[in-house]
């Protein structure tokens, strides 16, 4: 078990809140950057029940669409709510349960490969397909991509994906909304600085 008051693997600017839904990695490995968005209920933003889901507490009887997904043994490592800030549920160390069935091509490795949580980190971006993420996302989660990026050398901007690109007939997220653009110039900006 990993100490979260002491692990390297915490992010100090974050909000911790423990999820029981992670495990350990099964190599040392972590290659992968995978971006996600969430709305629980679909299109509505700032209650608890993205939290609720993430620890296994989502009342199923809250809301109907949270009858259908309520069993669901989900987490993400990082979520960033739409005021910027930050949450963490797993350590980046352990792998979290948010990828699901998917695959991606490692152009390093040149293969397609499976089991992406085994490798990837998973960063939910509060929000939906179709509604702008706010300019305090995107400052919070370019400060958390610096953060990965000098914890693993091994995930640069190439290594960085959606979770629609890696799960296409089942995933859309984080959507046309997501401006990958702007993500980058924040990158730059951080670099420059």
């Amino acid at each position: 078990m990993i100490d979260r008051q002491s692990s390297p693997g915490r992010w100090q600017t974050a909000r911790q809140v423990a999820s029981p839904n992670a495990d350990q990695r099964p190599h040392d490995e972590v290659s992968l950057l995978l971006i996600h968005a969430i709305s629980l209920p679909p299109g509505q933003f700032h209650g608890p029940a993205i939290e609720a889901l993430f620890t296994n507490q989502l009342d199923p009887e809250a809301d109907p669409y949270f009858a259908a997904i309520a069993h669901l043994r989900v987490s993400a490592h990082l979520l960033i709510r739409r005021d910027g800030e930050c949450v963490q549920f797993v350590d980046t160390d352990q792998r979290a349960w948010h990828a699901g069935r998917s695959r991606w091509w490692d152009p390093r490795e040149a293969c397609w490969r499976q089991a992406l949580n085994d490798f990837s980190v998973g960063i939910e971006m509060e929000g939906d397909d179709l509604t702008p993420f706010t300019k305090a996302q995107y400052v919070t989660l370019a400060k958390a991509v610096e953060w990965l990026k000098t914890r693993y050398p091994a995930i640069t901007q190439a290594r960085m994906t959606s979770h629609a690109r890696v799960a296409p007939l089942r995933k859309t997220d984080p959507g046309p909304a997501f401006d990958w653009a702007y993500l980058y110039q924040r990158l730059a900006a951080l670099n420059t600085s």
